[in-house]
């Protein structure tokens, strides 16, 4: 009986100080998250103007990291290993809400971020707005594989069907802090919902080309596509086939970590309703809880256990 009860302790103290790693496998994003598509961009001390087929934008991947998660480097190598073959385009997103260690996000960026997709712990990878992965966990034989699969499924940006159509975007460099952001989006046919899709608006994503933090601890160093500010340029109503619309905006370009490498990316997004709020499970330790520590098996075998040893006791 004492042999019994001493396996059941050592089970107990297993399950409660080491973590289960489980494959997360790649999911279509919350219900009324808009998929996202554009990609055009150029640096912000230029001016220049490009006309593109929606067809030949890229597989847009936006990367929520931290400069602490060493997982998040075997994902952002994997992303990176990929870039070539899938043309992918990588946004990186860093964690900023109750962050003492990263200073390369924003609160605003943050919650945006939480808000569409309800996650506040990384590593996630989230492909044109409607497929994401949480972990750096995976089923198949590479990281690199998962990813590509995600990126090759996104020749529709997660609308079903491919869309036709031609976007233009120019950027007019005004100053070293400020510039003028024009677009204009036709798109001849689509497969949307005029029921659930009501709005499609335009940004401006402005990106830091690398910012350098040696002090972060996953020991990367140098951050790449680090996104400093999400600016709005203007909104279409869906409510024709085609849908046309276009604006021009003067922003002020927000500050890089360091050195002169912002660029300014055209995004564009669809708007759907809401009509209840994310019931999304959140992480409680302030450092942020990655994947493998976020699996409740580990709880529940020390639930087991703790019943199992109750009942042992009262059988001796």
């Amino acid at each position: 009986m004492r042999e019994a009860k001493l396996i059941i302790a050592i089970l107990i103290l297993t399950s409660l100080s080491s973590a289960v790693s489980v494959a997360a496998p790649s999911t279509s994003t919350p219900e009324g998250v808009g998929p996202l598509f554009g990609g055009q961009s150029f640096d912000a001390n230029v001016s220049s103007v490009t006309t593109a087929n929606l067809s030949e934008l890229p597989p847009i991947a936006e990367v929520y990291t931290a400069t602490w998660c060493s997982n998040c480097v075997d994902v952002e190598h994997a992303l990176e290993n990929i870039e070539n073959d899938t043309h992918l385009q990588q946004y990186h997103m860093h964690r900023a809400i109750n962050e003492a260690q990263d200073p390369l996000g924003s609160i605003e960026l943050d919650q945006r971020f939480h808000d569409r997709y309800g996650i506040y712990s990384p590593p996630m990878v989230v492909m044109n707005g409607s497929l994401m992965k949480v972990g750096s966990v995976t089923d198949y034989d590479s990281l690199e594989s998962e990813y590509t699969e995600m990126a090759q499924s996104m020749n529709s940006f997660g609308l079903g069907n491919p869309m036709d159509g031609t976007s233009f975007f120019s950027w007019n460099s005004t100053s070293e802090t400020t510039g003028v952001a024009s677009w204009a989006l036709e798109l001849k046919e689509h497969s949307l919902d005029a029921n659930t899709t009501h709005t499609l608006s335009a940004y401006a994503w402005v990106v830091e080309h690398s910012a350098n933090f040696e002090e972060g601890t996953n020991g990367l160093g140098d951050y790449p596509d680090v996104v400093r500010g999400i600016i709005e340029l203007g909104e279409i109503t869906i409510d024709s086939d085609p849908i046309i619309g276009s604006g021009s905006s003067e922003i002020t370009l927000p500050a890089a970590y360091d050195g002169n490498d912002l660029s300014v990316h055209l995004i564009y997004q669809f708007n759907a309703p809401v009509e209840e709020p994310l019931d999304e499970e959140e992480c409680l330790i302030p450092e942020g809880c990655e994947e493998e520590e976020r699996v409740p098996a580990a709880s529940l075998l020390a639930s087991l256990c703790v019943v199992g040893a109750a009942a042992l006791s009262r059988r001796d």
